[in-house]
């Protein structure tokens, strides 16, 4: 029985997943996982990338001592972040982490050169601070010894694909994120980079998902006594790939990928370029099969998880599950924020922002962990319902549900709030969705899956999916309206 391997790395985890095809139906297997902690050296917070080259590394041991051979393997990641390969081949410097605050400022002075219309004219790419385009010109204007003429820029996961290759090549799905590739033309848009000054020649060669990207190196065989396994491009930022995993039945579909980032929006043929996208600041990544995703990045599970580890640095430690009871137990629709207010983008005391942006928008601050919590996705659930109506009007389409997938399903508060807070079903799974999207992505290259559209019906019969219905709704009702009040935003 052949098997994949799909490298799926996380903002705080990374996993190896096996995949098997038995009968049409997919059998995954976890392999190897393991943490993805940024690093902080003196002013700078990066990412680990050695470590986590090495974590493959061990992945690919994992399956050789296990006698498994491999037909091939592929690497999805977080967007935005990279790294720059010299001319010498070797990695310049270790890349910043996007929470890094080195671009602290710099969107909105782009923006006073190049006016934000012809950014999203040109992109059809979200505002966030941490586009890649910010980054580069932070890192042109501190004129860092990163930035040198002969050198290569590499998305993260073309980054570890090169490592193990020795080929250079960027994704579409994780170039489109940057705010410098075109999607009308299908290609890095040359104006932009003629207005930043940035030389063509780092950016390279774009494959498209599903495309054979080399082989594992001979230095790597040797060193881990493996054969040569092709290396295949997914949809390699990883909300892509969870995409191709969303068990949809119909081609007008809404999803939300929930994670450490919350993603939310639908699978359109052309990119949505209109006024109204970019004053709602939707963005349209790139897909798989030439499609793009219209959504909205939502700040996500992040918040908690900064919440526990501040309380851990108390020497209060929780489990997650034990911090969903403490929600259930606290008085409902108290208390509520807008989860992507910049307040809460960098990392530090979350707990304490929430009570400053309760004291700013004359609300009491919860009181306790369960309350901070409950907080947390109850807000969560009502910007979803914010997002999911305004994916609803740009797409043009009115969708019966929610397809949820990602880690965050496992919170069963958050998709029972969301059900609720929307007013419609939520179909929960599967909760690999990233790492499942990139084994089918595999297959459909090596022709196991004719189309997307056969291997979503493979993944709808292979995971359970859990359906949550609306309830609660007049209660739900009266905290949306005010949740818009509070936050500012308007319905």
């Amino acid at each position: 029985m052949s098997s994949i391997l799909a490298f799926d790395l996380g903002a705080s985890s990374g996993r190896a997943l096996l995949g098997r095809l038995t009968d049409g139906r997919i059998e995954i297997e976890e392999l190897h996982r393991f943490p993805n902690d940024p690093v902080q050296v003196g002013d700078r917070l990066y990412w680990d990338i050695l470590r986590l080259y090495h974590e493959i590394k061990q992945g690919l041991l994992k399956a050789k001592h296990r006698g498994i051979e491999l037909r091939s393997m592929g690497i999805d990641s977080w967007a935005v972040d990279f790294g720059f390969i010299g001319k010498n081949g070797e990695l310049i410097g270790n890349p910043y982490h996007y929470r890094d605050r080195h671009t602290e400022g710099a969107m909105e002075r782009l923006m006073g050169e190049i006016p934000a219309s012809v950014i999203f004219a040109r992109t059809g790419i979200q505002f966030l601070p941490f586009n890649t385009i910010y980054q580069l010109y932070a890192l042109k204007q501190a004129k860092s010894p990163l930035l040198q003429e002969d050198s290569r820029l590499l998305m993260i996961p073309d980054l570890l694909r090169y490592f193990l290759t020795g080929e250079m090549h960027n994704e579409f799905t994780n170039a489109t994120t940057t705010q410098l590739y075109n999607p009308v033309e299908d290609s890095w848009d040359s104006e932009l980079l003629r207005l930043l000054e940035l030389p063509k020649s780092w950016f390279g060669s774009v494959l498209k998902p599903g495309e054979l990207a080399g082989k594992l190196k001979p230095s790597v065989c040797e060193e881990l006594g493996v054969g040569s396994i092709p290396v295949y491009t997914v949809a390699e930022h990883d909300t892509g790939s969870a995409v191709v995993a969303v068990p949809a039945t119909e081609k007008s579909f809404a999803y939300l990928s929930c994670g450490t980032w919350s993603l939310m929006g639908t699978e359109v043929d052309k990119p949505v370029l209109h006024d109204l996208a970019q004053k709602l600041n939707f963005t349209n990544e790139g897909g798989f099969g030439n499609t793009f995703r219209l959504l909205k990045n939502i700040m996500g599970l992040w918040i908690l998880q900064e919440c526990r580890r501040e309380w851990e640095r108390e020497g209060r430690s929780y489990s997650f599950p034990e911090l969903v009871r403490l929600a259930s137990e606290a008085k409902p629709l108290a208390t509520f924020i807008d989860p992507d207010d910049d307040l809460f983008l960098p990392t530090g005391d979350m707990p304490e922002r929430i009570a400053e942006y309760c004291a700013r928008t004359g609300q009491s601050a919860p009181d306790g962990v369960g309350a901070t919590v409950r907080c947390i996705l109850e807000s969560l659930a009502l910007k979803y319902r914010y997002v999911f109506e305004m994916t609803e009007r740009l797409s043009g389409q009115s969708f019966g549900g929610l397809h949820m997938v990602g880690g965050g399903i496992h919170n069963t508060l958050l998709c029972q709030w969301t059900a609720n807070a929307i007013g419609k079903p939520v179909w929960a799974g599967p909760s690999e969705g990233s790492a499942i999207g990139n084994l089918a992505v595999q297959w459909i290259a090596q022709g196991e899956f004719a189309d997307i559209w056969q291997a979503r019906q493979a993944i709808r019969e292979s995971f359970p999916v859990e359906t949550y219905e609306p309830n609660d709704r007049e209660s739900w009702a009266e905290a949306y309206e005010s949740f818009l009040s509070l936050t500012g935003l308007t319905d």
